[in-house]
């Protein structure tokens, strides 16, 4: 196994349905622009409320991948 170099970024994902719509959002979105994605950590769940309900779950995500020689 060779020595390898990540890079950590943070997104954000929102959905209307749920904290896992959320998430594929964000990493559906991340993978269309970066490549070999490995893990993401969920930092922060977060719900927007409007009129007493909810609206909007939001994460966010410390997301690595792997830097390409």
């Amino acid at each position: 196994m060779s020595d390898s170099v990540y890079k950590i970024i943070d997104l954000v994902g929102s959905s209307t349905t749920s904290w896992e719509d959320a998430a594929t959002t964000a990493i559906g979105r991340a993978s269309k622009s970066l490549r070999d994605l490995r893990i993401a950590d969920v930092q922060k769940l977060d719900i927007k409320i409007e009129d007493g309900k909810p609206a909007q779950f939001r994460i966010n995500l410390r997301l690595s991948f792997k830097f390409q020689d």
